[in-house]
């Protein structure tokens, strides 16, 4: 199992970090072709796509197919899914509050921080209810799977003691670096800390409940939603 283990945490880390790389290679062309109207929306949304499934779809995808798991597997279950929203949503105030302290709550829309989402919504209907899909299947569910595989393979390394979780800790750090949270100004260092609060407290309530529906949810109502 940890042989296993060792070779998922490759695949995943590898896919997402080859997807990171050419993302910030080509973040200025993604941007500037993504909100240049004069080109089909399909055409710019589809980079944007892209790499988002390659950071964190790809890589869980391929491993979840080759070891031939379920979802089930990683706490897409009945029990406990209580436990787990409520948990989630409770390490989910800090940001929250730091949001509301600096009036970056725009009303509430999933996904919202994708910048192509409104316009996805106000297309033509079927292409605003099947893009919003595809938004929720890959930023949403994909991206809330991306930390719960990741940080199960890794505990399966290293086992958590109490409240030090190694995969929780590697998670929080992926989600501040990914997300640009690095900085020494107070705005930063604070979005920071909430960050690492709500993915390193949410990956805990996962591990304890062993149920991931809060996990999931979090990235649906809380981040980039707001």
């Amino acid at each position: 199992m940890e042989k296993t283990a060792k070779r998922d945490i490759i695949i995943i880390t590898l896919v997402s970090l080859v997807s990171a790389i050419l993302y910030l290679l080509l973040e200025g062309q993604i941007m500037d072709y993504g909100r240049e109207r004069s080109h089909p929306l399909l055409l710019r949304f589809m980079p944007v796509l892209v790499i988002q499934f390659g950071m964190s779809v790809l890589g869980i995808l391929i491993v979840l197919l080759k070891n031939k798991e379920k979802l089930s597997d990683y706490g897409l279950i009945k029990k406990n899914a209580v436990s787990s929203i409520v948990g989630c949503l409770f390490v989910s105030i800090p940001t929250v509050v730091f949001l509301w302290l600096t009036n970056d709550i725009h009303g509430f829309l999933p996904f919202q921080g994708m910048f192509l989402t409104k316009e996805i919504l106000h297309s033509a209907f079927p292409i605003n209810v099947i893009g919003y899909l595809i938004i929720a299947l890959v930023w949403g569910l994909g991206e809330g799977l991306f930390y719960v595989v990741l940080s199960k393979k890794i505990n399966i390394l290293k086992k958590p003691k109490g409240l030090w979780n190694l995969g929780a800790l590697v998670c929080a750090l992926t989600a501040i670096a990914i997300h640009g949270m690095i900085g020494f100004d107070l705005k930063t260092i604070v979005e920071s800390m909430a960050t690492f609060i709500l993915m390193y407290g949410s990956i805990i309530v996962y591990d304890k409940t062993q149920n991931a529906w809060g996990n999931l949810l979090i990235f649906f109502v809380i981040w980039n939603a707001l």
